[in-house]
C-alpha cells in the first residue's frame, strides 16, 4: 500500500512541472539545495518525487535561467550566490522598477493591490522558514503583478527572474535578521503612491525601498563573519 501511494504521489508530481519547479526553486532559495551543491536528475527524483522527464526538464529551464550551472558535461550545480550577483541585482532593479511601477499604476485595481499587500504585512519577528518563504513569495507576486499590468512578455520575464534571485538574496538577510529588509511603512507609503497615481512619488518610494534594501543586506554580509566571502551561503547553526 505504502508504494502504491508514493508511486502515485511521484505520477502527480510528474504530471503537474509547475508545482515541481516552484518546489525545487523553493529549495535553491531556502539553500536545501545549496549555492554549489551538485544536482542530477537523480537527486531531484529522490528529493521531489517526480519523474526523471520532469526532473530532466527543470534542470533545463533552470541552467537557461542561470540558477543552476553545468561544469562539465556531467556536473551540474546550484549557481553561486555571489556579492557580485547582489549588487547586480539590485542595480538592474533600480533601473527597471521605479519605471514600471509608474507605468503600471494606471492600470492598478487598487483592491487586488490592496490584497496583494496585505499578503507581505508581518508583526514581528520572521522566526519560522514557512512564514519566512510565504512573505517572500508574497513580495515575488507583488512586484511581478505590477510588471504584468505594463504587458510586455520579455519584461514579465526578466522581472520574474529578478524577483527569484531576490528571493535567494532576501532569505539570507531574514534569517541573520528575522525581518524584511524594508518596512511595512515603507511599502504603505508605496502602494498609497500608486493608488493615487503619482508618478514621482511612486518612482521615489520604489527607488527609497530598493535602497534601503540594499544597503542593510550589504550590512549583514559584510557585519556577519560567519558567511563566506565568495559563495553566500548561511552558516549551519542558520540554516
Amino acid at each position: 500500500m505504502a508504494r502504491t501511494t508514493t508511486n502515485n504521489k511521484k505520477k502527480q508530481n510528474g504530471a503537474n512541472p509547475a508545482k515541481a519547479y516552484d518546489l525545487i526553486m523553493d529549495a535553491i532559495v531556502t539553500q536545501k539545495l545549496a549555492p554549489s551543491q551538485k544536482v542530477s536528475e537523480n537527486i531531484l527524483t529522490d528529493m521531489f518525487d517526480i519523474s526523471r522527464t520532469t526532473a530532466r526538464n527543470i534542470m533545463e529551464q533552470l541552467t537557461a535561467q542561470q540558477f543552476l550551472v553545468s561544469v562539465s558535461p556531467r556536473i551540474t550545480r546550484v549557481a553561486p550566490l555571489t556579492l557580485l550577483d547582489v549588487k547586480q541585482n539590485f542595480a538592474m532593479r533600480k533601473m527597471l522598477q521605479p519605471d514600471i511601477f509608474a507605468m503600471a499604476a494606471a492600470q492598478i485595481d487598487h483592491d487586488q493591490i490592496a490584497k496583494l499587500n496585505d499578503m507581505i504585512s508581518h508583526k514581528g519577528p520572521i522566526t519560522d522558514d514557512a512564514v519566512a518563504l510565504k512573505l517572500l513569495k508574497a513580495n515575488k507576486r507583488f512586484n511581478v503583478f505590477m510588471a504584468q499590468q505594463v504587458k510586455y512578455p520579455l519584461l514579465i520575464h526578466w522581472i520574474r527572474q529578478l524577483e527569484d534571485t531576490t528571493m535567494r538574496i532576501y532569505w539570507l538577510y531574514v534569517k541573520m535578521n528575522h525581518f524584511l529588509p524594508y518596512t511595512w511603512e515603507h511599502q504603505r507609503a508605496l502602494v498609497e503612491a500608486i493608488k493615487k497615481d503619482l508618478s514621482d512619488d511612486i518612482r521615489e518610494q520604489v527607488h527609497k525601498i530598493l535602497t534601503i534594501s540594499e544597503q542593510r543586506v550589504l550590512d549583514a554580509i559584510f557585519l556577519h563573519d560567519q558567511l563566506y566571502t565568495q559563495d553566500l551561503k548561511l552558516p549551519s547553526r542558520l540554516e
